[in-house]
């Protein structure tokens, strides 16, 4: 297994990010994995050399071009080809890696998997899944957290698949429950959106819905998968990620609460795209960058865009 990492990406970057591969290089070499970094080699080289690590300890793609976490991504792709963004992509879509990790512009990681990989056939919209921790010990999924803003009653059907999909697959849920993020239980309540959205949940036979859920049920165990827009989601889940860092500050720390921290889990995957891709935080630490390569690995042996594919033809 081959997992590809982007050096350049990250607000932290090479720095962090070749941190956290160092802490993933070890276990990865003795179950026969590998880590494939892109970016600039005498950057790279330097880095680990101040690291105390082998300059040599990993493959290298180099490339001198980065997009930048402020660029407007679109116009960045265009422009800039053989970013290590790009190139990351390039090797995923050729199949010499298995997978594609980045801390690095959010919205050129999105818009490099729709103009390369391409969206599975039969996906309308490809949706950011996010991790919301649960008063047991478990995380649920969030979908979308930030992909599509705005959305038609189609995507957010979808969405519910796609979740159901990854939570039996990667969190061994046999029928996970899918719930809509909504203002009221009733199935009458909410937007335009919402209540369209409800009709197409409650005839979908591929998901066990439960119906509409409120903002105090995101951690609680009523739904496995919640699914809404890309714009509510992502208000919520920087709305939980804001609780680790108040409650850090406070000196109040649970187990429950540690759940909260980001880097645990490490990234977010993009689900319904031609291969298993994924979006660190920006900010993220070395132990973040080692989580979102377990994540990789975890897509990847659990063949989640076959899962998909095959619930699609």
């Amino acid at each position: 297994m081959r997992i590809a990492l982007d050096a350049m990406g990250g607000d932290y970057a090479p720095q962090a990010v070749l941190q956290g591969a160092l802490m993933a290089k070890e276990p990865f070499s003795k179950e026969n994995k590998e880590i494939v970094l892109i970016g600039n080699q005498a950057i790279i080289h330097s880095h680990l050399e101040k690291l105390g690590a082998d300059k040599n300890a990993f493959e290298i793609v180099h490339t001198e071009d980065v997009i930048g976490m402020g660029e407007h991504p679109t116009k960045a792709i265009g422009q800039k080809p053989n970013s290590s963004i790009m190139l990351g992509f390039k090797l995923l879509k050729e199949k010499s890696v298995d997978a594609f990790c980045s801390a690095g512009n959010t919205g050129a990681m999105l818009v490099g998997s729709l103009f390369t990989i391409k969206a599975i056939p039969g996906i309308d919209r490809p949706g950011i899944a996010g991790f919301i921790p649960k008063e047991d010990g478990r995380y649920g999924i969030l979908l979308d957290v930030g992909a599509n803003a705005d959305c038609k009653p189609e995507f957010l059907d979808q969405f519910a698949v796609l979740g159901s999909l990854y939570s039996k697959y990667i969190f061994n849920i046999e029928n996970p429950k899918v719930g809509l993020m909504n203002l009221g239980e009733e199935e009458q309540k909410g937007t335009i959106l919402t209540q369209a959205t409800h009709q197409l949940l409650k005839n979908n036979p591929k998901i066990n819905f439960i119906g509409n859920i409120e903002g105090r049920d995101a951690f609680n165990d009523r739904a496995d998968v919640i699914v809404t827009d890309g714009f509510t989601g992502n208000v919520v889940l920087k709305l939980a990620e804001t609780f680790y860092e108040l409650m850090e500050k406070r000196n109040f720390m649970d187990p429950f609460i540690e759940l909260f921290n980001y880097a645990g889990v490490g990234g977010s995957p993009i689900l319904g795209v031609n291969g298993n891709v994924i979006i660190g935080h920006g900010v993220s630490t070395p132990i973040a960058i080692k989580n979102m390569l377990n994540l990789a690995v975890q897509l990847t042996e659990a063949g989640i865009v076959d899962k998909i594919k095959n619930a699609y033809n």
